[in-house]
């Protein structure tokens, strides 16, 4: 017989000991499978808690913004020259220009329960209110170099004159500081959260499957005697330790989609809109993949390191 049909032959052994031992061992693979799946269904939390953190703090940034308004005898020519400078700017994402008759239009609306304030404007006789852009940047840490550029000379009309009235971004500098302090502190915490967890499923399962093993203890002793390899010894072991973890990983899957669904209305309706069931079903084929093979690795690693104590590595 070859070296290879030798090495098939005993893969196939190994690979055949393990379904029988995870068969036979089928209450302490049971709960082995149970321990996993909690294990798992972490991961897999973690993953939704960052889609919806994701969200939530997108739809935080979409809220922050910069307006300028300009001066009521501003030129128009002069406001769109600006805004292409502005749109020119890497740290830009949209600028959105409003007419003074559409800011107009706009202020008589949110103060349509006004009747002073709409009589004192129908008293002047004209539109007191100039022209506004709108600016988004790309990410809120970058409004403090976009209102520099606002501030100098850039900003000039054809004639040298400035002819902004005012930029509303310092009484927006409190809230746009806090919001790239939540965004980089919920980076850190997620990491250090994720890695936690992480280290935390890793012992339980290993302390699991040890227990598989400790069964097992007076047969790993008896391979050893006759002189089986650590290998030959390991291999079953850690073969029910990726049975473990690829039908844990499956059973958590089925479990998350009646999870996500009934949880779905409470996360729209809570979360700005965000269905997490419908975020499941898109992103099913990656959350599988990172749900199974966790269990795969936490199973098959956990296994390695829990034989070592039996065959003294």
């Amino acid at each position: 017989m070859s070296t290879k049909e030798m090495f098939l032959t005993k893969l196939k052994r190994v690979i055949r000991t393990g379904f029988f031992n995870f068969w036979r061992n089928g209450t302490v693979s049971l709960a082995s499978v149970l321990v996993m799946m909690v294990t798992l269904s972490v991961i897999g939390l973690i993953s939704f808690s960052g889609a919806i953190l994701d969200t939530s703090l997108v739809e935080l940034k979409n809220k922050i913004d910069i307006n300028v308004t300009f001066v009521p005898g501003a030129a128009e020519a002069d406001i769109l020259n600006i805004k292409q400078r502005l749109e020119s700017l890497p740290e830009v994402f949209l600028v959105t220009y409003a007419t003074r008759e559409e800011t107009l239009a706009a202020f008589k609306e949110r103060h349509a329960n006004d009747p002073s304030i709409l009589a004192a404007l129908d008293e002047l006789g004209e539109n007191p209110l100039g022209a506004v852009l709108n600016i988004k940047a790309r990410d809120p840490s970058q409004y403090a170099s976009v209102a520099e550029f606002l501030e100098s000379g850039n900003t000039l009309s054809s004639g040298g004159i400035t002819i902004i009235d005012r930029i509303n971004y310092f009484q927006n500098k409190t809230a746009i500081d806090k919001l790239s302090a939540l965004i980089n502190a919920a980076d850190r915490l997620g990491f250090a959260l994720t890695v936690f967890l992480a280290v935390i499923s890793m012992i339980i399962a290993f302390n699991t499957i040890r227990l598989t093993i400790y069964i097992a203890k007076d047969e790993i002793s008896v391979m050893r005697l006759v002189g089986a390899s650590t290998a030959y010894i390991q291999g079953p072991f850690v073969v029910v330790g990726v049975i473990y973890g690829v039908v844990a990983g499956v059973l958590t899957l089925l479990l998350f989609l009646p999870i996500t669904y009934w949880l779905s209305k409470v996360t729209e309706n809570f979360l700005i809109g965000f269905n997490i069931f419908s975020y499941y079903l898109h992103n099913f084929l990656e959350i599988a993949f990172t749900i199974i093979l966790s269990g795969v690795l936490i199973g098959a690693l956990s296994s390695i390191l829990a034989i070592r104590k039996y065959l003294k590595v």
